[in-house]
């Protein structure tokens, strides 16, 4: 993983395990914040897709994001599956309102939020 993310565009979270996301980017100007979760460099790490995954999950929190795009990269599907299987915990399905399968593209989840 050296080396990893010196070349991606500015609010971009790309697998990033053990430091917080820092790639926040208002892409909507008065519409909400947006973070992006890039897996496909930990896809067969399980231990760090998990951290990676309530890392994004607490930062979109405690950031109150509107909008987390997470991309499990297309591959077989298993990787998606793991992501959904995560959202769907008990403990992280109540910080979210609802989670959109993109229709365009197979391997990209978008994981909205509503705050009051």
């Amino acid at each position: 993983m050296a080396g990893m993310g010196a070349d991606l565009p500015v609010g971009s979270h790309h697998g990033h395990v053990g430091h917080p996301a820092s790639g926040w980017h208002d892409t909507r100007p008065g519409r909400g914040m947006k973070l992006k979760l890039d897996l496909h460099d930990i896809f067969n790490k399980g231990h760090d897709i998990d951290r990676a995954l309530r890392g994004i999950m607490d930062e979109a929190v405690a950031k109150k994001a509107t909008l987390v795009e997470i991309i499990p990269g297309k591959g077989s599907g298993q990787l998606k599956k793991r992501v959904l299987r995560f959202l769907d915990q008990k403990d992280v399905k109540q910080l979210y309102h609802r989670v959109e399968k993109d229709s365009k593209n197979f391997g990209r989840l978008f994981v909205h939020f509503r705050w009051k």
